[in-house]
């Protein structure tokens, strides 16, 4: 299934970065297996280019594999290019962008092929944490090769070119690529191995300049940049924006700019990256139906321990109702919320949460609550927080006296505004210290920044 696309393996390189940055390291280095007659055939660079170079002030690692030499499959040399690539990225600190386009394995080089595999899965791992990882598949990315871009933090997709499988569409039982081409970045998106899916291998490389701008160059510094973008610019109607979390990320962020991550799969959740200030921050929102699903949760829980690797900071938007409540769901739902518990738990960055609508019952617990770890926990005016929606909570506590009442509608709204009063609101939450303060939904944006602030993030 190779795919060879427009731009040549050096030609990407030279689009991603700063004009004449790019330095190639082992340009020289080629194949030393003669099996099968292998040295009666040319692979220049072995099929790989190798190197650094710049984006906007950023230094970072490259290799953009050369469909044109063996379609850019990994042999041996090939192998201990990337895998050296990565030991100098680790000691300089600085990201690895891979761009792939590759038939996957060298079979003419056999164990020595699977060896380097193995070479540049143990690169990705020890390198796991410690400097972002960016894979963007611009061709054939098979096999082996899958595997090694799933390790990786963030991938790319372009949908017109791009294949991504593990097992052909035509080697699964009952399938052909006329049926479902599961190689399809609409189908892996779907399946969640996919961040960002972009219409042109041109659009892929101005989102990893973006990310390069975001993220920060290694687990030891802080993302931050000058902003252009007024910190206390106010959000005229937020409210609005509660049941819509990408565009009210997007409102918040720092020039309106919220890079989506995972859009097409667990869409109960948003999650993705955004400037507040100048500072990168995660940002992990409840989607307008406000329930937890199991993807929705383990896609959050993946952000957040990426988050806490490389020291961003965690905002939350919390509308959420409760859990999914589907056959399939009860199988899965209860581990992946303990899962994503664990994770809001256990990280150790500033943690931000913004109820901005309702937060009911042990899924509200479970959105980076007080109670697990959030840092500072803000409301908008009129959120709702409580054990479950109020009306529900008097039918289960006073259901002899409603059922008892002359006129039973009316007693169950007077019993539910009790509820909501003393127990169902933000102020109630804010008087017993689980919620710090109340704000204007206008005011969103500037009161994050003064948390980031406080936080000692400038």
């Amino acid at each position: 299934m190779s795919n060879s696309a427009i731009m040549s393996a050096r030609e990407r390189i030279e689009t991603l970065v700063d004009a004449n940055s790019f330095v190639e390291i082992g340009g020289l280095i080629t194949k030393r297996n003669t099996d099968f007659n292998m040295q009666e055939k040319a692979v220049p660079a072995d099929g790989v280019i190798t190197g650094y170079g710049i984006v906007d002030s950023n230094l970072v690692y490259i290799y953009s594999q050369d469909v044109t030499a063996l379609n850019g499959s990994v042999g041996e040399m090939h192998a201990k290019k990337i895998a050296s690539l990565y030991e100098m990225a680790i000691k300089a600190g600085a990201p690895v962008i891979e761009l792939v386009d590759c038939a996957g394995i060298r079979v003419q080089e056999a164990v020595d092929a699977l060896a380097g595999f193995g070479e540049i899965y143990m690169a990705k791992v020890k390198a796991s944490g410690v400097i972002p990882q960016i894979s963007a598949i611009l061709g054939s990315c098979g096999g082996g090769v899958a595997i090694s871009s799933k390790l990786s933090d963030i991938t790319l997709m372009d949908a017109e070119k791009g294949q991504l499988f593990v097992n052909s569409p035509n080697a699964l039982a009952g399938n052909r690529i006329e049926k479902c081409d599961t190689s399809k970045a609409s189908f892996q998106a779907e399946a969640g191995n996919v961040d960002i899916v972009c219409q042109s291998e041109t659009e892929v490389l101005e989102n990893i300049r973006t990310l390069i701008s975001l993220l920060p160059a290694n687990a030891g510094v802080m993302a931050a940049e000058e902003s252009e973008d007024d910190a206390n610019r106010v959000l005229a109607g937020f409210e609005g924006y509660a049941s819509d979390a990408k565009e009210a990320l997007t409102q918040i962020a720092d020039g309106t700019q919220f890079i989506e991550l995972k859009a097409e799969y667990g869409k109960e959740m948003v999650t993705g990256l955004m400037a507040l200030d100048g500072i990168t921050v995660g940002a992990i929102a409840n989607a307008a139906d406000g329930v937890f699903s199991t993807a929705g949760c383990k896609k959050a829980e993946q952000f957040v321990y990426f988050c806490d690797s490389f020291g961003l900071p965690i905002v939350t938007l919390t509308n959420v109702k409760g859990y999914a409540a589907e056959l399939e769901e009860e199988k899965t739902i209860a581990q992946a919320v303990a899962d994503l518990t664990y994770a809001f738990a256990s990280a150790d960055v500033p943690k931000i949460n913004v109820i901005t609508g309702e937060a009911y019952g042990s899924a509200y617990v479970a959105m980076n609550s007080r109670h697990v770890g959030a840092d500072l926990v803000l409301a908008l005016e009129g959120a709702k927080v409580g054990v479950m929606e109020a009306k529900t909570a008097a039918q289960i506590m006073c259901e002899d006296e409603i059922s008892g009442a002359e006129d039973t509608k009316k007693a169950l709204e007077e019993k539910a505004e009790e509820f909501d009063k003393l127990q169902c609101s933000a102020e109630a939450a804010a008087r017993r210290g689980y919620v710090d303060n109340i704000i204007p939904g206008e005011e969103v944006r500037k009161h994050l920044i003064y948390a980031m602030q406080m936080f000692g993030m400038r």
